[in-house]
């Protein structure tokens, strides 16, 4: 299976296909770089990878859905990111998703956990991919950004508040 993956603004080739008869083993070649990697879920977000042609090197990445309709949030080493998975096939690449937003947009949480902090107020202006509200989720902070500029038009959480996934955090207009 071929996916495009639009991550920081880059487009790469994702291809991935079972690696003998072991389940959860893979041959993922990225922009026609072959790695082994066994991978298995860990929790409700979670996928565990473990590299043995690295000498096992291991990381867990948490996936949850994103603020922009067809974007994904990856969490690795606490860093967030965005990710568009086959953008330009479905019309909605990472680019497109800022760019073409129009009328309200609505900032979820992605997955259930705490508000931190807020960052912005109701009526305060932000920019596209603007860090917004920061949500700590499984002992790692989450910076949401804005869908798109524009102005914050309700915030709908307070530092503190418990959040459970898709509750709107935020108005952006």
């Amino acid at each position: 299976m071929t996916f495009e993956v639009e991550l920081n603004g880059r487009l790469r080739t994702v291809s991935i296909e079972r690696a003998g008869a072991a389940a959860g083993r893979f041959r993922v070649t990225v922009d026609g770089v072959a790695t082994l990697v066994e991978a298995e879920r860990a929790g409700q977000y979670g996928v565990s990878l473990l590299f043995p042609e690295d000498s096992y090197a291991s990381a867990t990445v948490q996936i949850a859905p994103g603020a922009a309709p067809g974007e994904l949030l990856a969490q690795l080493d606490g860093l967030t990111v965005p990710v568009v998975v086959n953008g330009r096939r479905t019309g909605r690449g990472a680019a497109d998703a800022v760019v073409g937003t129009h009328g309200e947009q609505k900032v979820l949480a992605p997955m259930p956990g705490r508000v931190v902090r807020v960052l912005v107020k109701a009526g305060d202006a932000v920019e596209a991919r603007q860090g917004i509200v920061v949500v700590e989720a499984m002992k790692m902070e989450n910076e949401l950004r804005s869908p798109k500029t524009g102005r914050v038009k309700e915030v709908a959480v307070a530092p503190g508040t418990s959040v459970e996934a898709g509750r709107v955090l935020m108005i952006i207009e």
